[in-house]
């Protein structure tokens, strides 16, 4: 994790407990309630000195966060805040803070027409959207799906910053399948989003490999190590996949028939960039895309239920009408 994160956690920790007035605090209870936090959010022991603490304290005091936050010592041991009801997480965006955030907002818009920019514009749609929220008198108005309990997060960074400077990784991952954790040494490659989870593109002793992030428990540096930098092209890679899972296998044209309720659905959403429609028929539409045959192509036919239907590979279909015929018996033996 990184630092800056460790701070706001302990941050965020010495507020709650100086909200407590029932309790009275010492350095060593913030302490000891500072370490448990880091525990909980990193599943592991993380040393935090009398020191790390003394000097939260001096910066929450300060106004180099914004805080100006009223901790005092009282009977020469214990703190508190002076101010009834004071808590950080109170502080409000100022009108100079507003004007500035979108001021920032509307120079990144300046460069929307660059190509290294063109995904741009949904990221500052959704920045602009919480900079007017922050204001007590407005409400957000785009919502976005998030799932805050996922794992894994916090190594995005550090791999983001491997992949840039080329340095191979030691990572402790355990997949789903295993009986337990194991290290390995990889080359990161390219982090990949989808479906609201976070992948890591690698290779391990020259072959890729795709591991998810939330199935990792470390992520350090090997910065002794040769790094085999492979300059992957995401859009290249993942051309003929939905999802992650990429294999040697050509890729093959995939026919299906979705009924008339839900064929507008998969008109506007298409499965993949190669979807064709084929035609219309009196009680749907058949439609085609040339991908491999996957986890998460799978994944999405049986999504639709029983508003799909595999028409063409035959190998395909006969695995979908498998699939259905045990999702019955599951049912059928409750």
């Amino acid at each position: 994790m990184a630092s800056n994160k460790n701070a706001l956690i302990r941050y965020k920790t010495i507020d709650q407990c100086l909200r407590n007035t029932m309790k009275r605090w010492t350095l060593d209870d913030l302490i000891a309630t500072c370490s448990d936090a880091l525990y909980e959010y990193e599943g592991k022991d993380v040393y935090v000195s009398k020191r790390t603490i003394q000097l939260d304290i001096q910066l929450m005091r300060s106004d180099k966060l914004g805080y100006n936050a009223p901790i005092e010592v009282y009977e020469r041991k214990y703190y508190r805040y002076a101010e009834e009801g004071y808590s950080i997480m109170n502080i409000p965006v100022t009108d100079t803070d507003v004007k500035i955030m979108n001021e920032a907002i509307q120079m990144l818009r300046q460069f929307k027409d660059f190509s290294l920019f063109k995904e741009m514009d949904g990221v500052l749609q959704r920045l602009e959207d919480s900079v007017y929220a922050s204001q007590k008198t407005n409400r957000a108005i785009i919502h976005l799906d998030k799932n805050e309990q996922l794992k894994g997060l916090e190594y995005i960074d550090p791999i983001y910053k491997a992949i840039q400077t080329k340095n191979a990784l030691k990572i402790t991952y355990q997949s789903f399948k295993a009986h337990k954790a194991s290290d390995m040494s990889v080359h990161p490659q390219l982090l990949k989003e989808y479906n609201n989870r976070w992948f890591l593109l690698a290779t391990h002793k020259q072959k890729y490999l795709t591991l998810a992030l939330d199935r990792i428990s470390s992520v350090t540096d090997e910065l002794n190590a040769p790094y085999d930098d492979l300059e992957v092209d995401g859009d290249a890679y993942y051309k003929n996949v939905i999802g992650v899972t990429v294999s040697n296998t050509r890729a093959e044209r995939i026919q299906f028939w979705v009924d008339k309720k839900n064929a507008p659905y998969v008109i506007t959403k298409p499965f993949h960039k190669s979807q064709r429609l084929i035609k219309h028929t009196d009680d749907g539409v058949i439609f085609n895309i040339l991908v491999q045959n996957n986890f998460e192509l799978e994944r999405m036919i049986l999504g639709f239920g029983d508003a799909i239907e595999v028409q063409k590979p035959e190998r395909l279909r006969r695995r979908m009408i498998e699939k259905l015929q045990r999702s019955i018996n599951n049912y059928n033996n409750t």
